[in-house]
């Protein structure tokens, strides 16, 4: 389950970005985590949750943005969102597609507590 080593991979980048001050925690983490990123959204959290115990984390909730998979055709230029990962155009059926989304995954918020 490679969703344990992306949850401790979030919260140390979160923790970089944390001021050093001993009184400062974490409300919530927002992330943005594409459709075809091979990432089990409730596995992650359940990572998260269970590694932030005893961290300036702890108690936070981890938000998940879900971005949808997304392609350009090479051939026609259409650009269209796909809901199974069979990567042709649904214009022309050319199989020269580029992804444009769908494959990340980024910390994009951090909320702190009052």
């Amino acid at each position: 389950m490679h969703e344990i080593s992306i949850a401790e991979e979030i919260i140390e980048i979160v923790s970089g970005y944390l001021p050093q001050a001993k009184n400062i925690s974490v409300k919530s983490v927002m992330i943005n985590l594409g459709k075809f990123s091979n990432i089990m959204p409730e596995a992650l959290k359940f990572g998260f949750e269970v590694l932030i115990n005893d961290t300036k984390l702890n108690g936070a909730t981890l938000n998940i943005n879900k971005i949808p998979l997304t392609i350009r055709c090479n051939n026609c230029g259409t650009e269209s969102e796909l809901d199974e990962p069979f990567f042709y155009c649904p214009n022309c059926e050319s199989g020269s597609v580029e992804i444009l989304t769908g494959m990340e995954m980024n910390v994009i918020e951090i909320e702190l507590n009052d």
